[in-house]
């Protein structure tokens, strides 16, 4: 089956994966991944750079080997053996990473890596970064987080009129926001704020596609508790899989300049701020598109099951099954019950109409 022909049995329904049929699963997995990062960040931690932790940082341009061992050589011979790291900046430069080792002692730990490298010692920028920089920034980043989830909140229960796809689309960021800090600390690659813009740049992206999916969910229960064939569910679970190819195609336009990126920054270009953004915003949006197929949309139907209007109308549709041959699943009150999937009408081709259908041009006068 090509790409099209599946695009099309997916959106007439003649295909369908049941995303919904499984929430409980998705939204359990959810909640484990999310326990499982708060553990992670308590237990190992992330891996603070200079910029947090604070320190010195001499920057070297022009050196004829990028032979990392000589740097640490240098700064062991001057005293400075824990805490330091070396990382190779493009093809001819290199930085060492330190703890504050004071005014008195950077003018010759300078000019005994410089000798080393035989270079001179203006090839050598020096930098000295006080915790209470990334202190800030911290700070300011937890903030702009806070609002920003206040603001996405109230700005999707305005656009949808309905408070549950609100909750729904902010759990499925902070499902976003979790599992990509959960891996960062799992890996222990550098925090630095490049990465921290690169985890507030990821909600936008999974807000996007949560936005694209509710939006059709939107258009097919518009009137849903007016029809008695097909349950809440089973028409969220029919839009999930009409965008599913749209997610998956625009996840990988995205990911594909991204993770270019991320390899020029990784392998050619050496550590720097290309790499901490790009790592961050790949993981963020891959993370991005599985919650909203999977997270997002069977939170709102569990959230929607609990509500009166909703719920007594799914019990009704499904007391109406029983005997049916229709696939069983769990329900929301956990009892076996049956599973339709929603069929429309399939997608047909455009065609010419002919010159007859062309608007005329009028006379002039």
């Amino acid at each position: 089956m090509s790409m099209a022909s599946w695009g099309n049995a997916l959106y007439s329904g003649d295909k369908a994966y049941p995303f919904i049929a499984k929430r409980k699963i998705w939204v359990g997995a959810g909640a484990a991944v999310i326990v499982l990062a708060i553990l992670l960040l308590v237990v190992r931690g992330l891996n603070p750079s200079i910029e947090f932790r604070g320190g010195s940082q001499f920057a070297l341009s022009n050196v004829a080997t990028t032979e990392q061992q000589l740097a640490y050589d240098v700064m062991k011979e001057n005293g400075i053996a824990d805490g330091v790291k070396v990382s190779q900046l493009g093809t001819d430069g290199l930085r060492v990473q330190s703890p504050d080792i004071g005014a008195d002692r950077t003018a010759d730990v300078r000019s005994a890596l410089a000798e080393a490298y035989g270079i001179e010692d203006g090839d050598v920028d020096v930098t000295n970064i006080g915790p209470s920089w990334g202190a800030d920034v911290t700070k300011k980043a937890l903030q702009s987080l806070v609002i920003f989830l206040v603001l996405v909140g109230m700005m999707m229960a305005f656009y949808f009129r309905s408070w549950t796809m609100s909750v729904a689309a902010l759990w499925a960021l902070l499902h976003d926001v979790f599992l990509t800090v959960g891996f960062f600390a799992i890996v222990q690659v550098e925090v630095s704020p490049a990465t921290v813009i690169g985890f507030l740049t990821i909600l936008a992206y999974s807000l996007y596609d949560t936005v694209v999916v509710f939006d059709r969910v939107r258009e097919l229960t518009k009137n849903v508790q007016q029809q008695s064939r097909f349950t809440f569910g089973e028409l969220v679970n029919l839009a999930v899989n009409q965008t599913l190819v749209r997610s998956i195609n625009t996840s990988i336009i995205a990911l594909l300049p991204v993770g270019s990126i991320l390899f020029l920054g990784s392998f050619l270009l050496g550590a720097g701020t290309l790499t901490d953004i790009s790592l961050a915003l790949f993981v963020g949006m891959a993370v991005g598109t599985v919650s909203s197929v999977f997270i997002a949309p069977s939170a709102l139907v569990m959230l929607e099951e609990r509500r009166k209007g909703i719920g007594s109308h799914t019990k009704r549709i499904l007391e109406g099954r029983k005997g049916s041959k229709a696939v069983k699943v769990g329900d929301a009150d956990g009892s076996e019950s049956v599973y339709e999937n929603v069929k429309v009408s399939a997608i047909a081709p455009g065609k010419h109409l002919g010159q007859a259908a062309q608007p005329k041009r009028k006379k002039r006068k």
